[in-house]
């Protein structure tokens, strides 16, 4: 009887610490471990939350890769799906700040002649933030390779582009050197 008992105990405690089953916390935004998307099974790599003045909470993050890694270069550069969710936590994010802190943060964080010569992409995809957000108002960016990076904005897809060059640009701007340092350390699990 005793027997039996601890291998019910043991069998219990398995399932328990099973990684993938259970999903991570932030703000009471919940990220599960794993996620599939385009076919592909990614696991969260890491998680993040976004302060203005460092007081208002503007979203929690969560980053997905095939392949998990805290190298940012590898982040950025592999060939691989990755995924993006953000939850908005705040009425503050407008649509003209959204967009301009796009626009300062991708041209801070790549090389001016990458910028200069991706100058339409990064319009576009500037273009796609006309929504203000809400507590609850979710931006889902989505690299497939061989089809791109399409933006999601409360479950309206907004467009996609093409440009792997464009693609690396967006993920250096959350990941790279120059990205604000508690996203990129949140989302590199570091």
């Amino acid at each position: 009887m005793a027997k039996r008992v601890f291998i019910l105990l043991l069998t219990g405690l398995c399932f328990v610490f099973i990684p993938g089953i259970q999903a991570k916390e932030l703000q009471g935004v919940s990220f599960p471990e794993e996620k599939v998307i385009a076919g592909k099974t990614l696991a969260l790599n890491g998680v993040a939350l976004r302060k203005a003045l460092g007081i208002i909470k503007v979203f929690a993050g969560g980053f997905y890769l095939e392949t998990p890694t805290t190298d940012s270069t590898v982040a950025i550069e592999s060939e691989q799906v990755k995924y993006f969710y953000l939850e908005y936590l705040t009425s503050k994010a407008t649509a003209e700040k959204l967009r301009d802190g796009f626009l300062k943060s991708i041209k801070k964080a790549n090389p001016t002649q990458l910028v200069e010569a991706q100058q339409k992409n990064i319009e576009l995809y500037a273009s796609w933030l006309d929504q203000d957000m809400k507590p609850g108002g979710t931006s889902e960016s989505i690299y497939v390779p061989g089809k791109g990076l399409t933006l999601v904005i409360n479950g309206q897809t907004k467009g996609t582009i093409t440009d792997v060059t464009f693609a690396q640009m967006y993920y250096r701007y959350s990941l790279g050197e120059k990205a604000n340092k508690k996203l990129r350390k949140g989302y590199l699990g570091l």
